[in-house]
C-alpha cells in the first residue's frame, strides 16, 4: 500500500505526516504525535469510548476514523482543554465531583461531555445519559460522572 503525506489539524496546529491508507487516528495521536491523553481501549471496535475526540466539534471514536479521513477538519483532543494549570470546568467538576477513578476512561468521558455541553449547555439528567451512552466506565456507577457533567454545565 502507498504511504501518503498528510497534513492533520490536530489542537490548532498543523501536523505534517506520512501514514498508511489504513491507519486510524487514534494510532496516529498517540504513536506519531504523541497525544497520549486520548486513550485505546477496545482496540478499534468503537465499543468504550476511551480515544473520543472532537472532530468539527463533534464527539468521535478516533478508533473508527482513518487518519486519512481527518485531513482538513478540526481535531481537538483532551490535552487542549486546560490552559496551562488552568483546568477546563469540566475537567474541573469531574475531579470535585469525583467522577474520576481509575481515570482510563476520564479523557474520553469529558471529551464527550464537552460536546454535549458545546451543543446543549443546559441538558437534563437523561441528556447527559443519553450522550454519555457509548463511553463505558468500570469504575464507578456513572452517578458521580452525570453529576460532574450536571455541575459543569451550571459553571460553563
Amino acid at each position: 500500500m502507498k504511504r501518503e503525506n498528510i497534513t492533520l489539524n490536530i489542537n490548532g496546529i498543523d501536523h505534517e505526516l506520512t501514514v498508511e491508507p489504513g491507519e486510524f487516528l487514534l494510532d496516529v495521536l498517540r504513536e506519531k504525535l504523541n497525544y497520549t491523553g486520548t486513550k485505546k481501549g477496545c482496540d478499534g471496535t468503537g465499543e468504550c469510548g476511551t480515544c473520543t475526540v472532537l472532530m468539527d466539534g463533534e464527539a468521535v471514536y478516533s478508533c473508527l476514523i482513518l487518519a486519512m479521513d481527518a485531513v482538513g477538519k478540526e481535531i481537538v483532543t483532551i490535552e487542549n482543554l486546560s490552559e496551562g494549570t488552568t483546568l477546563h470546568p469540566i475537567q474541573k467538576a469531574f475531579l470535585e465531583c469525583g467522577a474520576v477513578q481509575c481515570g482510563f476512561c476520564t479523557p474520553g468521558m469529558i471529551m464527550t461531555a464537552k460536546a454535549l455541553l458545546d451543543e446543549n449547555p443546559k441538558p437534563t439528567e437523561e441528556e447527559i445519559k443519553d450522550a454519555m451512552r457509548g463511553n463505558l466506565c468500570r469504575c464507578t456507577g456513572y452517578v458521580k460522572i452525570v453529576e460532574a457533567i450536571k455541575q459543569a454545565s451550571r459553571v460553563e
